[in-house]
């Protein structure tokens, strides 16, 4: 999810940065084993007006990183890292790279301001990005699809880092509440595309939601018709009215939304409910059971299940898991 907001804040500040005459270096994760903070496609962006977005570890890597990026700036000329955490678990955090991982980058001169990245992130749609590692092979190539982020090599002996982008579930938080503001900040922070809808105008303003979250006047009753829902939807109901309540509920269950939290007791959920609307999608009340005390923490136990849901996994403390943290256990 992070990747993808990221990659658009970085690709935005890139354009910004070449509109000023600043000249810039990106570095990128181009290759992981092992365990490593972050994942391929991390992206850390340093302008030589001392611009820094993003980042490609849990923070130690940075510095080494910025200082090849400088270099870079003044030679123009590309380069490639790698950093290796040996075998001591404990130190390889303390590098910033993880555990038992081997993280190997790219950092190189930016030549142009991206548009065509920035173009197909706007579209919304899955993409991929390809480009060579060495330059003399050609461009970029920016093309719809869904592929998986690595090194590739061609049948031309060119090595490639492919790239792929895949659109962030929504959020779709049903109320405008003064509780629901925390909820869409934490979300969108967290990587979500979030989309407040409310029957109420007066409350569905920008002033009180910020920048990055789509504002849609409608009535309960439509909210599939005025929202887009599809199975990467999670939707949050928390009007605090039960007839508003009820109604989103009645047409979010007849969506493909992945999950339909609701906010007040279990009881009140199961009197908008009968036998046959049982629903494993209704989350009632939603949240995880982490002892929350005011909105801010309600919205927190809220997108941790939501986040639980979406990869799959029980909630549960990660010093129980026994597989590696980023490894998929079904």
């Amino acid at each position: 999810m992070k990747h993808w907001a990221e990659s658009r804040q970085i690709y935005a500040a890139i354009a910004e940065l070449r509109r000023q005459g600043v000249a810039a270096a990106l570095a990128t994760v181009v290759r992981v084993h092992g365990s490593a903070y972050r994942h391929e496609g991390a992206k850390l962006l340093v302008g030589a007006d001392g611009t820094i977005v993003g980042n490609v570890s849990g923070g130690c890597l940075e510095q080494d990183v910025r200082e090849v990026a400088r270099r870079v700036l003044a030679t123009g000329v590309a380069e490639r890292r790698q950093y290796c955490s040996g075998s001591d678990a404990v130190a390889a955090w303390d590098l910033g790279v993880g555990c038992e991982g081997t993280v190997e980058l790219t950092i190189v001169p930016v030549v142009d301001d991206h548009a065509d990245a920035r173009a197909a992130i706007g579209k919304e749609r899955p993409f991929v990005i390809e480009v060579p590692m060495d330059a003399a092979s050609g461009g970029r190539r920016v093309r719809e699809g869904i592929g998986a982020s690595g090194l590739m090599t061609d049948d031309r002996g060119v090595e490639w880092f492919i790239e792929a982008f895949v659109p962030p579930p929504r959020l779709l938080v049903c109320g405008a509440g003064d509780d629901a503001i925390p909820l869409a900040k934490i979300a969108h922070a967290t990587g979500f595309r979030v989309t407040v809808t409310d029957r109420r105008p007066g409350l569905l303003t920008a002033e009180r939601f910020g920048d990055g979250v789509l504002l849609q006047l409608g009535p309960p009753g439509e909210v599939a018709s005025v929202t887009a829902v599809d199975a990467e939807t999670f939707a949050v109901v928390m009007t605090h009215h039960y007839a508003d309540d009820r109604a989103y509920l009645a047409a979010l269950q007849v969506t493909a939304a992945a999950y339909i939290g609701m906010l007040g007791p279990r009881q009140r959920t199961e009197r908008m409910l009968t036998a046959v609307d049982a629903d494993p999608r209704v989350h009632a009340p939603a949240g995880l059971d982490i002892g929350t005390d005011g909105a801010e923490q309600v919205a927190l136990s809220i997108i941790a299940e939501i986040m639980a849901v979406h990869a799959g996994r029980p909630a549960r403390p990660l010093r129980e898991r026994r597989m590696p943290i980023h490894a998929f256990d079904g």
